[in-house]
């Protein structure tokens, strides 16, 4: 409990005083896991329309996948994308490996699959019969899908928090692809492990503490705007 306490104080400390370690780490958690989930929604919320919307001969099998995705350990996915991007892989010519690009990759990966539940969960449960109701009574393509988003907002916004929830706090992959480099790929996750093997316990509950703290600020957000549109 003691230590709990001090690492609850070692928080307080760090956020009081502004460290600059702390704030680069901190905004690069942000921008790599925001990116991710952006990416993530721009391509999950179309493929889970489409997998909520069309029948064609493979739809349960590749619902399987993204089910199964939806649970794939992140370190999986990290050693896959490490396999493409090491220099002997397929995709070595592009350097990417051990940059911040590699970690918005395979956060990008572990992100969509969850985004394609979500969304497909929530669009299955719209009345079958909306868009074709939509479209007898005049709406176009695009203001079809508008308000077919609308209607399921509930469940995107919860697809967005769960896409963000699921890379925001992961390690596996960022550690094989990202290579925990300070000042350059070091996230909240990385640095808790590198903190607790050199023993710093408390600063390690501090970065965790923050960690905690910036993934509720954000899900809190969500959450009032899932509210709000109840």
């Amino acid at each position: 409990m003691s230590d709990l306490w001090a690492g609850v104080l070692e928080a307080l400390r760090l956020v009081v005083t502004g460290d600059r370690e702390v704030r680069e780490i901190a905004l690069r958690t942000i921008y790599v896991s925001g990116a991710a989930t952006l990416l993530a929604m721009l391509a999950g919320v179309p493929a889970g329309y489409a997998l909520a919307r069309l029948r064609f001969p493979g739809r349960t099998l590749v619902l399987g996948l993204v089910n199964t995705g939806m649970g794939m350990p992140p370190v999986v996915v990290g050693l896959v994308v490490w396999l493409l991007l090491v220099r002997s892989g397929p995709l070595g010519g592009l350097e990417l490996i051990y940059t911040r690009e590699a970690m918005i990759l395979a956060q990008f990966l572990i992100a969509t699959p969850l985004v394609i539940g979500f969304t497909a969960a929530a669009v299955q449960a719209l009345p079958p019969e909306l868009p074709e109701l939509l479209q007898v009574l005049g709406a176009g393509r695009v203001r079809r899908l508008w308000l077919l988003a609308r209607e399921a907002r509930l469940g995107l916004l919860a697809a967005v928090m769960a896409g963000f929830g699921g890379v925001v706090s992961e390690v596996g992959a960022s550690m094989a692809v990202g290579g925990n480099l300070q000042g350059q790929t070091r996230v909240l996750t990385t640095a808790i492990v590198t903190e607790t093997s050199r023993g710093n316990t408390e600063r390690a509950l501090a970065l965790g503490l923050i960690l905690l703290a910036l993934a509720f600020a954000v899900n809190l957000i969500l959450t009032r705007a899932q509210q709000r549109s109840g």
